[in-house]
């Protein structure tokens, strides 16, 4: 349960900056989705291309919010529109 809690706090954080960088702006659950998901795409992209920056919270954030930048791009790609 409290790794649950962990793990919607960190990609709520990630999702909201990764609104910031991409100027995009969300509600709390969809920031929670986008960061979840996009950091677990950020971490595989990173594995796949043979990056590693580190194993600490800030290298984590970084990959995490890289990734959900990406997710971001992916889906205003796909729906057309600024999301």
């Amino acid at each position: 349960m409290v790794n649950l809690l962990i793990t919607i706090l960190v990609g709520a954080f990630v999702g909201w900056l990764a609104s910031i960088v991409m100027k995009s702006a969300h509600g709390f659950w969809l920031s929670c989705l986008l960061g979840i998901v996009g950091s677990a795409i950020g971490g595989w992209l990173a594995g796949v291309l043979g990056i590693h920056i580190g194993s600490g919270l800030i290298s984590s954030l970084i990959v995490g919010v890289a990734g959900t930048c990406i997710l971001i791009a992916i889906v205003r790609a796909i729906m057309g529109k600024k999301f």
